[in-house]
């Protein structure tokens, strides 16, 4: 045995000893009833052990609850070295935060948080150059911290918003307008409801905006000092319950743009327009192409996005008066190596972001297809869309990526010079670290790319701790961006792997499609590929990898720790859906039949029986390590999947530990407040650290 190989069997093997001491046996998990209920779909039985788990507010599944998070908290206390976590956490959480300015002539509002702060505050500056004045502050008024505000529109003229007062991390919102002059509540309040496209008129005499309910999304007109029961529906009727309007005015508030998606699906958009100037009838822009489109204005001069006979997508204009698609004219084709993801008309030309390689350009354009270049950036790594006004002279964009905290740089439309607006006083060195790109072979021979972010010198001798990630759905991609969790995990000692799976938008129409409806298993196998790659190149054990995903990526980490349980040593699975035959029966989860199918139909049935991760727990597997983690205030995700699926790996045994971290305050998307935050996100790492063997436990 050659002396490299011999060095890297004796760490292995050391490494299995300490990983035994590591693990110590964990008590059994509190007991769950089961009452089975047989259902029978398509003349198969299904049979459910858990269904009384659906019923969040039941006494005894309230009672089940507390049990559990008493369980959980009691074994990630025995893991030592929890003040060590969260001071890693603290350097990258107790941090100044800033998002991306809205504009509105010299005037920028944003949210922005100070490193003492609980949540971000509405704030303002007069000029880009001014002081920061604030606003809307939600810390005051939030003992717990869990209270926040989210910024839903700006008038024209800058004198008026409107704002979103949320509690937790649920998606309903208070929403509220605010006099920016007198800086006060104007006293209009519209009840907790989920809301979309707020949009003030120009007179800032009232807004439009959609509103769900079960029977269908509909947009609404709220005149100032009606009471919002009076609010007429303006656009809507008719639609089905899966069919979301939406309506927004022009910058220049001339037109009112509005437009239909289908559930999830982006293959299928109406979009309308309408003349506020003359109160003109609803003209049809297209309501028959069955494509993905969306659009904005320059000036009076239409700018339409789509995929139409264009996977990558490209860029039309037309005339406002003409806007059919017979009178389009496209001025940013499409590319057949970068998809792009947005347009945004400021300073009189246009910036398209387009993905390439899974790393963000940002392209100039002149409204008659001009090309002017590119926009430096300065690595390989995410950007947005650019902030900013068609008459404006200068834009806003922020940039990150997995090694560098963001940055907002404002954009001279002009002169083409961009520099830092804001910087975050994140302490992490990018120059520590480095991020490289690679790429494997999956199903169909499709080729899947991923990241690896790890420490400059790390060894491929199979000792490290890696920590893997992915989503591949609905559309959205994985971009380069940096995160406090991933930070914490790198600078504890951690590799971390994010993968770009079918299902997502990396690669256009095609990517998507390839990880959807019948498609979705090769999500999956893409996700397991990659994981193989990991494995047989000596970045780690089998017992030192874990996964994580949340949300549509909750599902990913279910369906591979179901399908190859052996490959994996820790699991954290994030508000998850997993039992895929009942999903769509909950809360908003119809609208993404389009994306998975129902098991009402007979084809989709068989599909999503074939990877539902409820559906496939067997006794007598050997399943890795598991931490669900959900909670009451998710209003997307029902938190059911995860209460079931937890009590069903609990109920099959084994050495590993199956947890469930619920909390009651805690939602789908982010709310509470950063004390919390970190909190949580402690007892993740908690859970790695000790499942991966990087800390003993007594």
């Amino acid at each position: 045995m050659t002396p490299r190989f011999a060095g890297r069997a004796l760490a292995i093997a050391l490494l299995t000893v300490f990983s035994a001491a590591a693990l110590a046996a964990t008590p059994a998990p509190p007991p769950t009833r089961v009452a089975v209920v047989t259902d029978t779909l398509h003349g198969v039985p299904i049979e459910d052990p858990y269904r009384w788990l659906e019923d969040k507010d039941s006494p005894e599944t309230r009672d089940w609850v507390k049990a559990q998070m008493s369980f959980t908290q009691a074994q990630l206390a025995r893991v030592p070295g929890r003040d060590e976590v969260l001071a890693v956490l603290a350097r990258h959480g107790k941090v100044d935060t800033r998002t991306q300015p809205t504009v509105r002539g010299r005037r920028l509002f944003f949210m922005a948080r100070a490193a003492n702060q609980q949540q971000s505050v509405l704030m303002m500056r007069e000029t880009a150059d001014s002081p920061d004045v604030v606003l809307v502050d939600p810390n005051p008024s939030s003992p717990d911290g869990n209270t926040s505000v989210a910024l839903l529109n700006v008038s024209r003229d800058g004198k008026l918003l409107a704002y979103g007062l949320r509690k937790g991390g649920e998606d309903e919102v208070e929403l509220k307008l605010f006099d920016v002059d007198k800086r006060a509540d104007v006293g209009e309040t519209l009840p907790r409801a989920r809301y979309q496209g707020v949009s003030i008129d120009r007179q800032n005499k009232g807004f439009w905006y959609g509103r769900w309910s079960r029977e269908g999304t509909r947009v609404y007109f709220h005149r100032l000092g009606d009471a919002p029961a009076k609010d007429a529906v303006m656009f809507g009727d008719g639609l089905g319950p899966e069919e979301i309007p939406n309506a927004r005015m022009s910058p220049n508030g001339r037109w009112l743009l509005l437009s239909v998606s289908k559930g999830s699906a982006s293959d299928d958009t109406r979009l309308y327009l309408k003349n506020l100037d003359s109160n003109g009838p609803l003209v049809t822009v297209a309501d028959t192409l069955k494509c993905a489109l969306s659009f904005d204005m320059a000036g009076d001069e239409l700018v339409i996005e789509t995929n139409l006979r264009a996977p990558n997508r490209h860029v039309f204009v037309a005339e406002a008066r003409r806007p059919q698609p017979a009178y389009w004219k496209e001025v940013v084709p499409e590319s057949p190596d970068a998809v792009i993801e947005d347009v945004t008309p400021v300073g009189g030309r246009l910036y398209v972001t387009v993905l390439k390689d899974v790393t963000s350009r940002l392209r100039v354009y002149s409204l008659d297809g001009t090309a002017g270049g590119e926009v430096p950036l300065p690595d390989l790594g995410s950007v947005s869309a650019v902030a900013g006004e068609w008459e404006g002279r200068e834009g806003f964009f922020t940039f990150s990526s997995f090694h560098r905290p963001p940055t907002i740089y404002r954009y001279d439309t002009a002169s083409g010079n961009a520099a830092p607006w804001w910087r975050s006083s994140d302490p992490f060195d990018p120059n520590a670290f480095e991020v490289r790109q690679f790429s494997i072979h999956s199903t169909n021979g499709a080729k899947v790319p991923f990241f690896v972010v790890q420490r400059k010198g790390t060894a491929f001798d199979g000792t490290n701790k890696v920590l893997m990630s992915g989503y591949g759905g609905f559309n959205l991609n994985q971009r380069p961006t940096f995160s406090r969790f991933v930070a914490a995990w790198l600078e504890l000692g951690g590799v971390y792997v994010s993968t770009n799976l079918r299902g997502g938008s990396e690669f256009g129409d095609a990517w998507h499609k390839g990880g959807m409806l019948a498609n979705k298993q090769n999500t999956f196998d893409d996700f397991l590929n990659v994981t193989q790659w990991v494995l047989t190149r000596g970045y780690c054990m089998r017992q030192s990898l874990a996964i994580r995903g949340g949300s549509n990526g909750g599902l990913l980490v279910g369906a591979a720790m179901t399908q190859r349980p052996d490959l994996y040593g820790a699991v954290i699975c994030r508000a998850p859906l997993l039992d895929m035959l009942r999903y769509h029966r909950f809360l908003v989860a119809r609208f993404w039949v389009p994306e998975y199918g129902s098991a009402e139909n007979a084809e989709q049935f068989d599909w999503l029986r074939g990877y539902s991760p409820y559906q496939r727990v067997r006794s007598g597997v050997k399943y890795p390590s598991v931490l669900f983690v959900t909670g009451d205030s998710d209003t997307r995700v029902d938190p059911l999947h995860a209460r079931k699926m937890a009590a069903l790996m609990q109920s099959v045994g084994g050495e590993n530990p199956v947890l469930l971290h619920y909390d009651v305050s805690t939602g789908h998307t982010a709310g509470k407040g950063v004390d919390s935050s970190m909190q949580d996100e402690a007892d993740e790492l908690q859970f790695l650290r000790w499942r991966l063997g990087m800390v003993a436990v007594p």
